[in-house]
């Protein structure tokens, strides 16, 4: 928590905030911007015989799958599948962990991203564990959708184990690419302590402490037991081998994988072609705003300045007419997943708001800074 609103302030290139987790800055600039202008003068030859190199490792002669891509359908996963086996001739498997509340749109792009040449394994994990899973982290952790963030990572390695595909590409590393830590920015691989660690917040063992997950229906949630199998593991981000653009990912994934971007902006944010997946992501990003006081929007339009779309003034203006829009419409949607009232649920949201920075009246979040 911030002391006061005079303790917080924004990137002097972008919009990330400096109460961002992990985030660090350098003469007024943030770490996200700073990779972003190393990005444009690096000699990604290196990291591209790097990534020759792995695949060359890992490629199958037989025709089986040599690596896996966790996708949703979305922009990213789909672009990276592409290049996987247009560019590189490597059979990639693609995996879905269904989330717990998907949107048709959603649906429909995973099914234009199969038909346009890829298998895919879609796995339904048991509805009851995930929602308890979910439930706890939208109360213990303000993450709405906990339990399927731990899937995508647990579920990934027992595929990977019980297919002997040893090796996995996630899309992006956030952390590197959008403002984070910045200790795998010049490393390929990384382990399962790191996902626990930094993408599960060093909550997963408090998860596993506080409840009876000995059911069978929690299998996929928990770590496969790390045996010699994973000793050759790689698990490795994309963007870690080209210069990372998820403009150009849409724009790739809509020519060739079929997708389809959202007939009306976003909840939260001015674009239309990312997160179309499901309801929790609006819940998780208005979360995200009153605990950090930055949303959807600015996250998306600290990228747009980035890539040169728009400067730093209009963002700002998008921004402010976006960033903290409640997802009202979806309201009574999370009543009845998370099984509380309407005051129980506000009262959650109040936890975790960041009181140095909004007040909250009539269940209505009034921030008390103005973007610099």
């Amino acid at each position: 928590m911030t002391k006061s609103t005079k303790d917080i302030y924004w990137c002097k290139n972008c919009l990330v905030m400096s109460t961002r987790p992990r985030i660090t800055f350098k003469d007024g600039i943030c770490s996200a911007c700073h990779w972003y202008f190393k990005k444009k003068e690096m000699d990604w030859s290196k990291r591209q015989n790097q990534l020759n190199d792995l695949l060359d490792r890992y490629r199958s002669n037989n025709g089986s799958y040599d690596c896996i891509v966790p996708v949703s359908g979305g922009k990213d996963g789909s672009y990276v599948c592409y290049n996987l086996k247009e560019k590189y001739s490597m059979n990639p498997l693609s995996v879905t962990v269904t989330p717990a509340l998907p949107l048709a749109l959603g649906d429909k792009n995973l099914k234009s991203f199969v038909e346009s040449g890829y298998t895919n394994i879609s796995i339904n994990l048991d509805y009851n564990a995930m929602q308890k899973l979910n439930k706890y982290g939208f109360i213990e952790k303000g993450f709405p959708y906990y339990g399927w963030l731990i899937a995508i990572h647990t579920t990934i390695l027992h595929i990977s184990k019980s297919m002997n595909i040893k090796l996995i590409f996630y899309g992006e590393d956030g952390e590197v690419e959008y403002g984070g830590s910045t200790e795998t920015q010049n490393t390929a691989f990384y382990d399962f302590n790191y996902q626990k660690r930094v993408y599960l917040e060093s909550g997963y063992e408090n998860l596993l402490e506080s409840m009876d997950l000995n059911s069978s229906k929690y299998y996929f949630f928990k770590y496969p037991k790390d045996d010699e199998f994973f000793n050759d593991l790689k698990i490795t981000h994309w963007s870690y081998y080209e210069n990372w653009d998820p403009y150009r990912n849409y724009l790739i994934a809509k020519e060739f994988c079929g997708l389809e971007e959202s007939d009306e902006t976003n909840m939260g944010t001015f674009t239309n072609f990312a997160q179309n997946d499901q309801s929790l992501y609006a819940l998780h990003t208005f979360l995200m705003y009153i605990k950090f006081g930055f949303g959807r929007a600015n996250q998306d339009a600290s990228i747009e300045i980035r890539r040169g779309a728009m400067n730093r003034d209009q963002a700002i203006n998008l921004v402010n007419l976006y960033d903290g829009n409640f997802p009202l419409e979806n309201l009574q949607t999370y009543l009845d997943y998370f099984k509380m009232n309407e005051g129980e649920f506000f009262e959650i949201l109040k936890k975790w708001t960041n009181y140095d920075l909004f007040d909250v009246i009539n269940n209505k979040w009034e921030k008390k800074f103005y973007i610099e």
